[in-house]
């Protein structure tokens, strides 16, 4: 059975009875010597306790404290991820022949960095030339949608326009104690046995930028293995996806050709006829209605079907909902291994 661990006053409580059993006639009150000895006696004890409390916990890694939740990732050879950098292109113009060196900075709207990750020379007719040149965030961690974004070059180099075009994704931040916690506890369910699935997807979740990761054995022929990962935030990127692949033909066996792919997102257009209730409309709705959607897609990995018959029952069970009818699709989406239902558009309604 459990111990239980006594209160302050409890263990007070416990040096007076003590005191009073070898001399009954001892004063106990609140005034007395005994009493304020007792409390001095029961604040160290209470603290020992507190102590040993605390170091229990970080026996298992599943109650450890972040710095003893890493000791124990450490025994096994696992490391928190660190953050990665969005990456993508801006798009400049200017006098055809410019170039644009590596290492060019660019700030967006909000003052965010941008640095060129290669050269690149301006191509077109006269002053409408255009260059898409690779970059990537200055800062690592995961950032706000920069599709289209306006940025402006720090220094633009000559014949360069100042201002461009910025398209980035990608870029996540450092793992969290619970994803940590998470794969160390899959590597204690599951031990490395030397090439299995389950082996696949720890090494795909040991790069830094990939959230999870789907292990298809045999997919093209014998000695193949289909790697498919998704990022924090959904679409990992290209240097994501190169990162995983080097690291696990780094693991794999010898003989064995692994493939590392990122999903292709399948759009899921929606329609709904609702019945309303109360002082609900649809144009109420269609914000709580397109959360509850986007929630049930949240639940899905690469490959899952979509079952309409649980969107129903969330949109069903919203405030202000009487009756709920899917009109498109006709039944329930059934991606390839490679293809990921995300929500597209959303339409609603009378029914």
């Amino acid at each position: 059975m459990p111990y239980t661990v006594p209160s302050f006053a409890e263990i007070r409580a416990r040096q007076l009875r003590d005191a009073r059993n070898l001399d009954a006639t001892a004063p106990t009150d609140a005034d007395s010597d005994l009493y304020i000895r007792a409390s001095c006696t029961a604040s160290a004890v209470d603290g020992l306790y507190a102590y040993q409390h605390w170091q229990t916990r970080q026996i298992l890694p599943d109650t450890a404290d972040p710095e003893y939740l890493e000791q124990h990732c450490a025994l096994r050879g696992i490391t928190r991820k660190a953050p990665t950098c969005s990456t993508g292109v801006m798009t400049l113009s200017g006098q055809a022949g410019a170039r644009v060196p590596v290492g060019a900075e660019g700030r967006d709207a909000d003052g965010e960095p941008y640095l060129t990750t290669a050269p690149a020379t301006l191509a077109g007719e006269g002053a409408a030339a255009t260059a898409v040149v690779p970059c990537r965030a200055a800062r690592a961690g995961a950032m706000p949608d920069r599709r289209g974004a306006r940025i402006t070059l720090v220094s633009a180099p000559s014949g360069v326009q100042a201002t461009g075009l910025l398209d980035l994704d990608g870029g996540t931040d450092a793992e969290t104690d619970a994803a940590l916690l998470d794969r160390l506890l899959d590597y204690m369910r599951t031990p490395p046995a030397g090439g299995t699935a389950a082996d696949y997807r720890r090494w795909a979740r040991e790069v830094p930028g990939v959230a999870d990761a789907q292990v298809y054995p045999l997919r093209q022929g014998p000695g193949t293995v289909d790697v498919v990962i998704t990022g924090q935030d959904g679409i990992p990127g290209a240097d994501v996806v190169a990162a995983a692949q080097a690291h696990i033909d780094a693991e794999r066996p010898l003989g064995c050709q692994a493939t590392v792919y990122a999903p292709v997102p399948l759009p899921v257009h929606m329609s709904l006829a609702l019945r309303v209730s109360g002082d609900a409309t649809l144009r109420t709705l269609r914000g709580p209605v397109r959360a509850a959607l986007e929630a049930q897609f949240a639940l899905l990995r690469p490959g899952d079907a979509l079952v309409l018959a649980r969107c129903i029952a969330a949109v069903a069970g919203l405030e202000g909902v009487a009756d709920v009818a899917v009109r498109r699709p006709a039944a329930n989406p059934a991606p390839t291994a490679l293809q990921w239902c995300r929500l597209g558009e959303l339409a609603l309604e009378a029914l």
